[in-house]
């Protein structure tokens, strides 16, 4: 395959160690310290055990091949282009090796250097001359009678290479796994984000259609039955209500502007809270309470008044009822709440989806109440009135 030297911003941009930015990665200082004290140790043994004519031609040459490998070593360390010296090296430590077998393991770390430096056939084909030039040299030194010799460097860097090739896929799978997982992550948080928008979309949708919209609707109801009636005294009372509904329908717009809550009304007990939330839609509804009253949690309590706000809002529009009764109850752990009306009825089965014309109060009602782990029913039929019932835990959901 073709080659092409690695500069150091090429060489290891996954694998991090001590020299910044080179394939050395975490066992660059191993290899180094390894090499000194391998060519040491080989070059005090073949001064002891040879005359000084021999020492010099090896001498030179592993002094040459020490001063390769600082020059790659320094050139890793600043970031240049070192692989091209390695090939020097590599014929450098081959002439050395057969000549003076005394230094066949300094092999070891050369062989990693090669690995380190060169990627795919080239570094299988520079490891495997550090290995061929280990094995004539060992070979050499038995005189050619010990097979042993020959085949042991080659066999060592047979394992040394399935070694190395493994820990480099392990590598690069742990690597892969970790942008996957990256990834992931990053698309789990747009999601939720999004999720988060629509959440919020649709609770604000609950608050306008709980306060602006049916208040907008009850006011207009009455402003059409006072054109109706005008100018006779009922008339008056109409224009009094819509005024009326009105001011706490401009009141909780503003309300929900600044923090989306009800003003005036989380003061109060909470039934005397939830008649006064009827009272601006039904002036005659009845509240019934069961259980010893005590306090909910906030969220509890918004939800209770926005399903009563609603649920009435929905009777006087469209039920024409006679009695409305509220029956706010207190169990153990939870609050119950249902709102009978002897009106008109309906088939919850065909309700209309919500449009631009309305048909959000039960979904809107039926959301706020399971967000908060909640239940939620609607009993209806046509001519037989209608009862909306919630029951949610006292203390909202954990």
């Amino acid at each position: 395959m073709p080659f092409t030297a690695p500069t150091a911003p090429e060489l290891l941009p996954a694998r991090t160690g001590p020299i910044a930015g080179s394939r050395l990665g975490r066992i660059d200082a191993a290899v180094h310290l390894g090499f000194a004290v391998l060519i040491v140790a080989s070059v005090v043994r073949y001064v002891m055990r040879h005359s000084a004519q021999d020492n010099l031609l090896v001498l030179a040459l592993a002094a040459a091949a020490c001063a390769l490998y600082a020059v790659i070593a320094v050139l890793a360390q600043r970031r240049r282009p070192w692989a091209v010296w390695m090939f020097v090296l590599v014929a450098v430590w081959a002439v050395l090796v057969v000549s003076a077998p005394s230094f066949a393991w300094c092999s070891f770390a050369l062989f990693f250097l090669c690995r380190i430096a060169f990627t795919g056939a080239v570094a299988y084909a520079a490891a495997g001359a550090t290995a061929a030039a280990t094995a004539a040299g060992l070979f050499r030194l038995s005189d050619g009678t010990d097979l042993a010799m020959l085949l042991g460097p080659l066999a060592a860097g047979v394992l040394l290479t399935l070694i190395y090739d493994r820990i480099e896929h392990d590598a690069a799978e742990q690597r892969r796994l970790h942008r996957e997982v990256s990834l992931a992550q990053g698309q789990l948080a747009a999601s939720e984000r999004r999720a988060g928008t629509i959440a919020e979309r649709e609770r604000v949708s609950r608050e306008i259609h709980d306060t602006v919209t049916q208040g907008l609707a009850s006011s207009l109801l009455l402003l059409e039955a006072a054109n109706r009636a005008w100018p006779e005294p009922a008339s008056r009372q109409d224009l009094r209500q819509a005024s009326e509904l009105l001011r706490r329908n401009l009141s909780d717009t503003r309300s929900l502007v600044h923090e989306l809550a009800s003003p005036g009304l989380d003061a109060s007990p909470l039934p005397d809270a939830l008649l006064q939330a009827a009272s601006q839609y039904v002036p005659d509804a009845r509240l019934l309470v069961t259980g010893e009253p005590r306090e909910v949690a906030g969220e509890v309590r918004h939800a209770l008044l926005r399903v009563v706000q609603s649920a009435t809002s929905n009777i006087k529009l469209h039920a024409s009822a006679d009695t409305t009764t509220i029956t706010l109850g207190f169990l153990p752990d939870a609050v119950t709440l249902d709102i009978y009306d002897d009106g008109a009825g309906f088939d919850p089965a065909a309700v209309a989806p919500p449009s631009d014309a309305g048909g959000y109060g039960l979904r809107a009602m039926r959301q706020r109440v399971e967000q908060l782990g909640g239940a939620f029913s609607v009993e209806s039929a046509p001519g037989e009135g209608t009862v909306v019932a919630a029951q949610l835990p006292a203390r909202g959901e954990e």
